[in-house]
């Protein structure tokens, strides 16, 4: 009895040493095989994001509002919010987007000699500008705008005192869209007046469309004719899709008697300009011309157009035929005005030539400086 008491614990020693090299291989089942893969866990470097695009927001800066740990920018109270949000072109929404705004004024003119021929061969330092009684000093951008694409809104005067003329002026205006418009370049419009201005034929390239839209204005009533560019001015032209560059004017056909219109003659002109038109003017007071002729011209003049006085009925279609030459021969150049406010006061323009004699230059006059 005392003999197996003696080699019991022998075996038991055994036996727990048996069991503890059995535990010990199970738990250094579940750590590193060596100590050098736990440093390259820890030091291993985070996993770097994709290469942005030209189209991917800069991600945000220690400067930009956010959290700081993780780099999101917050909700900004000045980004817009709803549909505005989504149209922006960044894939990430939250990012902080930068504006700038640029004060430049584009000026459209065309220069002509002593004996009225057009001068195509100019460059930037032919010219020099006055704004507000200032000299610019840098003229930004300059170029000849012979084949820019064009927005013309044909407006012809359907009141009772053009009646017996009216036919041939339709028939003048018909050739003038067809020679001017080109198909899947330029496009046009027509709107016909006497008390009220009426849309006979909305934008278009389709000069067939355009002919009928003419052939649809009939005469009779009062003139309101300031009414008929200024609707014309905010409601075709300023509210156009048309995108990129692109020349407008308005052809106006009256005799310049208004007497049935809402707006005054400035505040058509104005629109006139803040929409970016030239208007040309055909008088239809031949012969021996009529009081509006001066209405015509003022209304030239200011946008930088032309103001046609024809003599007889065959000049009408010489002067749409001038017109279609005259947008044809322009030049364009854009600069920073000095001294420029956010205040929508009426500022000046001057275009002169330098170094050039006999050189006649027509622009528009000024222009309405944004408001706050």
């Amino acid at each position: 009895m005392l003999r197996f008491l003696r080699i019991h614990p022998i075996l038991v020693l055994a036996c727990l040493s048996a069991l503890a090299e059995v535990g010990l291989t199970q738990s250094t089942n579940d750590l590193p095989a060596a100590p050098s893969a736990v440093v390259q866990q820890q030091t291993a470097p985070p996993k770097r994001p994709a290469p942005r695009t030209e189209t991917q927001a800069p991600a945000a800066t220690p400067n930009s509002p956010g959290d700081a740990k993780s780099g999101t920018p917050q909700d900004d109270p000045a980004k817009p919010n709803g549909d505005a949000a989504e149209k922006l072109d960044t894939p990430d929404q939250g990012r902080p987007t930068i504006t700038r705004t640029v004060n430049e004024v584009s000026v459209v003119f065309t220069v002509t000699d002593k004996h009225n021929h057009y001068v195509k061969d100019l460059a930037k330092t032919d010219f020099k500008v006055i704004d507000d009684e200032k000299a610019v000093e840098d003229i930004r951008s300059f170029r000849r705008e012979h084949d820019l694409p064009l927005q013309v809104g044909l407006l012809i005067d359907a009141s009772n005192s053009i009646r017996d003329r009216f036919k041939f002026e339709q028939e003048s205006a018909i050739e003038f869209l067809s020679q001017t418009v080109r198909p899947r370049y330029d496009e046009a419009f027509v709107v016909g007046f006497d008390t009220e201005a009426e849309v006979t034929q909305d934008f278009t390239d389709s000069t067939e469309a355009l002919s009928r839209g003419v052939r649809a204005l009939r005469p009779g009533g009062g003139t309101a004719m300031f009414d008929a560019l200024y609707k014309s001015c905010r409601e075709k032209l300023l509210k156009s899709a048309q995108t990129g560059a692109v020349r407008r004017a308005i052809v106006l056909v009256s005799d310049g008697e208004d007497n049935a219109s809402h707006v005054s003659r400035e505040e058509a002109i104005e629109m006139a300009l803040r929409s970016n038109a030239i208007v040309y003017t055909i008088s239809t007071n031949f012969p021996g011309g009529g009081s509006g002729d001066k209405v015509l011209q003022r209304i030239a003049d200011a946008t930088g157009g032309r103001a046609f006085q024809p003599f007889q009925l065959s000049d009408v279609a010489n002067a749409f035929a001038q017109i279609q030459d005259d947008l044809r021969s322009q030049y364009a150049l854009s600069y920073r005005p000095p001294d420029f406010r956010h205040d929508g006061r009426y500022r000046t323009i001057e275009v002169l030539a330098q170094g050039r004699k006999g050189l006649r230059i027509r622009s528009r006059h000024g222009y309405y400086a944004p408001a706050e």
